[in-house]
């Protein structure tokens, strides 16, 4: 047995914790998460369906080569499991780089390593950050997997507009596959921490707080570790169970407005697991800085339909949303009834 001290227990302190995930006093359920086959005909209303009542599905059949998922995640391993000297000299994340508990600037903490990247080659971001060991491997992994995310992507939006049936088939997608698209990319760690499951006495690190991502739509997938959770209407945290070869799509702040409110930007958070280690990948496919975001006229059915939203820039959207707390409620900034 494994006795800890009481400065141990005072380190770790400021991490936020939950209960057990698999226990229901904790209000959290395994429900019926949305799947779709991609390849499905009726794939373009299912996917619909799943953004207004979850915001949030899970999608197969998507045509990412396994090979390129497996070599990044094992690439991934490898960096996280270099010693902390080693990763630091990646860091300090701001914004991009090698980050280590601290997320963001505003205070935020986790249970969690990361490192960021941002995806457009005309920055130079990426140039300054040298991966330990082969460098030339990593990054030209990083940008396979980000080209075969992207297209499909591009692909979940433009079955959106298609299901919408709005015009044109790409009003959704050029953001992404725009060359000056502001999307960035993430690798997640969540250590395991056995030494501290007596102190935390059955309760489990929180890896990453409730939030919402303030993109277009976020890409993700795991490890067969589990840990995601996402929030629904009413507030019931649902346990996303882990597939290694399926990804997730968030709908972000940015849909969120665009649609009017027909889509929900989905809240969720990671609860870190105690024994087994989990590794993320998030694509966040956020628009031009210039972009103007406001809902879009062509779904304005009903002429005396409310503009819940004023217009903004993804820039001025972007500069708002990083001088918030994790789990502020963002978009409540550029409702049409909010206070200037």
């Amino acid at each position: 047995m494994v006795v800890l001290s009481q400065p141990l227990v005072e380190k770790f302190s400021h991490i936020k914790t939950c209960k057990h995930k698999n226990t229901t006093s904790d209000h959290v359920y395994t429900g019926i998460i949305p799947v779709i086959d991609l390849l499905d005909p009726e794939a373009n209303n299912l996917i619909i369906k799943a953004c207004q009542e979850f915001g949030f599905f899970k999608v197969v059949n998507h045509g990412v080569p396994i090979e390129t998922i497996t070599k990044l995640e094992n690439e991934s391993i490898n960096f996280f499991n270099l010693s902390q000297i080693e990763k630091e000299k990646v860091g300090p994340a701001n914004p991009f780089g090698y980050g280590n508990k601290r997320i963001g600037s505003k205070g935020d903490v986790g249970w969690v390593e990361y490192l960021l990247f941002t995806t457009n080659p005309e920055l130079n971001h990426n140039k300054s950050i040298t991966i330990p060991g082969n460098s030339l491997l990593f990054w030209g992994l990083v940008k396979e997997y980000i080209s075969a995310i992207r297209n499909m992507g591009c692909m979940v939006l433009e079955m959106i507009a298609e299901g919408l049936n709005i015009e044109p088939k790409n009003i959704l997608s050029r953001m992404l596959s725009d060359e000056k698209s502001d999307s960035c990319f993430r690798l997640n760690y969540y250590p395991p921490y056995p030494e501290l499951l007596q102190a935390l006495s059955g309760r489990n690190l929180i890896g990453f707080g409730e939030h919402t991502d303030p993109q277009v739509i976020s890409v993700g997938r795991s490890n067969n570790t589990s840990g995601l959770q996402i929030s629904l209407k009413d507030g019931t945290w649902i346990s996303v169970p882990p597939d290694p070869y399926s990804f997730v799509i968030n709908v972000g702040d940015s849909l969120q407005a665009m649609s009017n409110g027909r889509f929900m930007s989905v809240r969720h958070r990671v609860v870190a697991d105690s024994l087994k280690a989990r590794v993320s990948m998030i694509y966040f496919g956020g628009p031009p800085l210039s972009e103007k975001i406001a809902p879009l006229s062509c779904l304005m059915e009903e002429p005396n339909e409310q503009i819940l939203y004023n217009e903004f820039t993804w820039s001025e959207y972007k500069i708002s949303a990083y001088k918030t707390r994790l789990g502020d409620n963002r978009l409540s900034l550029f409702e049409k009834n909010a206070q200037s």
